[in-house]
């Protein structure tokens, strides 16, 4: 990971005129202190930094300075590469293709083609299959708003169905299990929230600015909480979906029973979204324990029916 930041802290020096430790580090998500560090060993390696303080100071490469090609290895040029190949369509801009022919004037010749065979054993897509709601409007606006440290003002619906107005100050986009968030101040709830873009709506940017806070990291796994939450669940469910349970299970959980069926115990949290994956499943799938989810289920099922007897 340091070696990783280390070269992309050399390309901003590069593509930047004079960038200060504060905003070195707030890109990086380090302390001030992380990035003088790096700085220190970047002018070890031979590359030379200079340093200016007071207002407006900060790091920059001296003027003339150009870099040799074999500054980078091989396995530094592709972690680049990739890195910045990998970034959603939707944020791409000139900015981004620019980064990336730069990078690759730092190819020598001779690795050409290897560094380019490499890259492309990798592929990262974050878009859905299909029916991926259009964000790209939503995304400018708020990373015009980020740039410029502008207020934002939209309208939110939470998971209760309940739409209330907000007004955020902007820090971050977060983009999680394909999944865009926009984490910011907000000014009615007077603390820091995530907010789902595909929530958002009427969403404006305005003239008034604000001083950024020194801001928490977002709350973005929740992986310990679940675990606390999860119960097991027996399921007997028929061959046809088993590729589907391989996105929350692994082969081993699934044992045979008779020629076309499988019984798995399956991890489950009783919340509305995991009442859904089962009941998404229909008559290839049943809950055999534990019996109140199973009720449960019977009375889902049943308010369904309902509705489509009328």
């Amino acid at each position: 990971m340091k070696m990783s930041r280390l070269i992309s802290i050399i390309i901003i020096l590069i593509d930047k005129q004079r960038i200060s430790a504060k905003e070195l580090a707030t890109i990086f998500e380090v302390s001030t202190r992380t990035i003088y560090r790096d700085i220190e060993a970047i002018s070890m390696a031979g590359i030379p930094v200079h340093s200016t303080s007071g207002v407006g100071g900060g790091f920059e490469i001296m003027e003339n300075y150009k870099m040799d090609k074999n500054t980078f290895s091989e396995a530094d040029i592709i972690t680049l590469l990739t890195g910045v190949s990998s970034i959603p369509n939707i944020m791409k801009n000139k900015e981004v293709t620019n980064t990336l022919t730069k990078i690759k004037k730092f190819i020598p010749a001779d690795k050409l083609e290897s560094i380019n065979l490499q890259t492309e054993q990798l592929h990262i897509d974050f878009s859905h299959w299909m029916g991926d709601r259009d964000l790209e409007v939503y995304l400018n606006i708020i990373k015009n708003a980020l740039q410029k440290n502008q207020l934002l003002f939209f309208e939110y619906l939470n998971h209760s169905g309940i739409k209330t107005k907000r007004q955020i100050e902007p820090y971050q986009l977060v983009l999680k299990n394909t999944q865009w968030y926009l984490y910011g101040y907000c000014y009615e709830r007077n603390d820091f929230r995530l907010f789902k873009l595909t929530r958002l709506s009427d969403l404006k940017i305005e003239e008034m600015t604000f001083i950024p806070k020194d801001y928490p990291k977002p709350f973005l796994d929740a992986t310990e909480i679940s675990n606390q939450l999860k119960v097991t669940v027996k399921l007997r469910i028929h061959e046809s979906i088993m590729e589907r349970l391989l996105d929350y299970c692994d082969y081993d959980s699934f044992l045979k029973d008779g020629e076309n069926h499988y019984i798995l115990n399956f991890p489950f949290i009783e919340n509305d979204y995991y009442y859904g994956i089962l009941l998404s499943f229909g008559e290839q799938c049943e809950c055999l324990e534990p019996l109140h989810i199973r009720s449960a289920l019977k009375r889902k099922i049943a308010n369904l029916f309902q509705i489509y007897e009328k």
